[in-house]
């Protein structure tokens, strides 16, 4: 849909002669300024919640559609975070919206604990059919990513009667106590907050940056079977096959090999957190499937349900038949209207072939960063990784020490926010800028922020030499 709307109008003399025809362009009323400021909602915003619910950028958003976004006072933005990879399939994805109309015509809630109801074991059998692995797979749906990690953790310990829990640094599992344990960056996830729950150990991650190979990693998770997680108490290892907030860094398919015959070896469960990654992002429909690995368990969230809350666990049947009657669920889990959107999503991506577009637009990003690199900041853009269209560039200050450049970084988001891009951060140091546009933006507009973001890399450079 355009959000501009054209009308043509004929006018006539008193000779009937044909005038030359006008093209009158109206803007879209949604996009225009409603008589709200940032600045006034930004003031509201200080008094009324807590700070500690950090936002990215001092705008406030009054209507989106794909990958654009207009704010409160008119202006208009192209959106390269996708409210934190959770549109794959865009705003307001027009299947997504319907589907959830349609939904709230019926009813909006009555607790799937209660009466359940189609939509959401629909939903558990589409999802099971999409998952890695030919063993026989189960559903449950809930609300949020932290929350589906959460229950993993719990079927992964009724499934095994151990307790143990092995995460690995950079990693970001969550914000809720127990996740918190697992996730492995302090700032600002961590900071103050503890102590953490017992039983999870942290193992390293692989890292060219920090020179920890793959083998030094597998020897560090060795050695911590060796010093403070026994394997015979560990129920499972979580990993995300492709760093979320830790930086857009793709686990080695090595390593993920690896990990799944050290878990057979032990009796481990390997879960594979896919709520930043799946449904497309990286040109599969779970990231992890790019290294031929079958996890045991998987979590989903973000872009499962083009926009609405709702996220998931996925596992083999035996496994996720663990607990008891009324051990798992929770008053919103799988909530009727998210499992109508996430069908419509699912379904959406399937039909626009999104997943061939995430690998060809993460191909033009890698390849536009290369250039926008050399021809604006030599020596800067230290990396450029990801899988498909989960793409990241690093900044560093130099080549030669490789710096990480946390500064430099925060300057391009902000130039880039004057111009008219959202961007976000990611990274242990905060110096990488991630890439979660929706795969349904069109090439114009993909390439619109691409020279949006290089005129911001060149004036964060100027800003410096000033």
């Amino acid at each position: 849909m355009s959000s501009t709307v054209k009308k043509s109008t004929r006018k006539s003399t008193a000779k009937a002669k044909a005038a030359p025809q006008m093209t009158v362009v109206e803007a879209n009323p949604a996009t225009q300024p409603d008589g709200q400021t940032n600045a006034e909602l930004v003031a509201r915003r200080d008094a009324a919640v807590p700070r500690g619910v950090a936002s990215a950028a001092p705008i406030y958003a009054k209507y989106a559609e794909n990958a654009e976004l207009w704010d409160v006072e008119g202006n208009r933005y192209i959106d390269f975070v996708g409210g934190i990879g959770v549109l794959n399939t865009g705003h307001r994805h027009p299947k997504v919206i319907e589907a959830a109309k349609a939904q709230e015509d019926n009813y909006t809630h009555t607790s799937f604990q209660v009466v359940p109801y189609g939509p959401y074991v629909e939903l558990a059998e589409k999802l099971n059919t999409l998952a890695p692995g030919d063993a026989p797979k189960k559903t449950l749906l809930v609300t949020t990513g932290a929350e589906a990690v959460e229950n993993a953790v719990k079927i992964a310990r009724a499934a095994t009667g151990r307790s143990g829990i092995i995460a690995f640094t950079g990693g970001y599992h969550g914000r809720t106590l127990l996740t918190l344990g697992m996730t492995g960056k302090i700032s600002p996830y961590k900071k103050d907050v503890g102590p953490f729950p017992a039983d999870v150990f942290r193992a390293p991650f692989p890292s060219v940056r920090d020179g920890i190979s793959v083998q030094d990693a597998l020897t560090g998770l060795k050695n911590l079977f060796l010093t403070d997680a026994q394997p015979e108490r560990v129920a499972a290892i979580i990993i995300e096959p492709v760093l979320g907030e830790g930086g857009y860094t793709p686990v080695p398919f090595e390593m993920l090999q690896e990990l799944r015959a050290i878990c057979d070896q032990h009796g481990i469960l390997l879960i594979a957190d896919e709520v930043q990654a799946g449904f497309g992002r990286t040109g599969t429909w779970f990231s992890i499937e790019h290294s031929g690995v079958v996890p045991d368990l998987i979590t989903v969230a973000k872009s499962m349900a083009g926009g609405y809350p709702l996220a998931g666990v996925i596992g083999r049947a035996d496994l996720m038949d663990a607990m008891i009657p009324g051990g798992l669920g929770g008053t919103y889990g799988g909530n009727p209207v998210a499992c109508a959107a996430a069908l419509a999503a699912i379904e959406a991506i399937e039909e626009e072939g999104l997943l061939a577009r995430s690998t060809a637009m993460g191909d033009t990003l890698k390849a536009r960063f290369a250039e926008i690199g050399e021809r604006s900041a030599p020596f800067r853009f230290w990396d450029i990784r990801g899988l498909g269209a989960m793409v990241a560039v690093e900044f560093v200050t130099d080549f030669d020490s490789a710096k990480p450049d946390a500064d430099f970084t925060k300057r391009v988001i902000a130039h880039a926010l004057k111009r008219g891009l959202l961007l976000l951060s990611c990274g242990m140091h905060g110096n990488a800028v991630r890439v979660m546009v929706p795969l349904t933006a069109s090439d114009a507009i993909v390439e619109e922020g691409l020279a949006i973001f290089e005129e911001a890399v060149a004036a964060a450079v100027a800003e410096e030499q000033h």
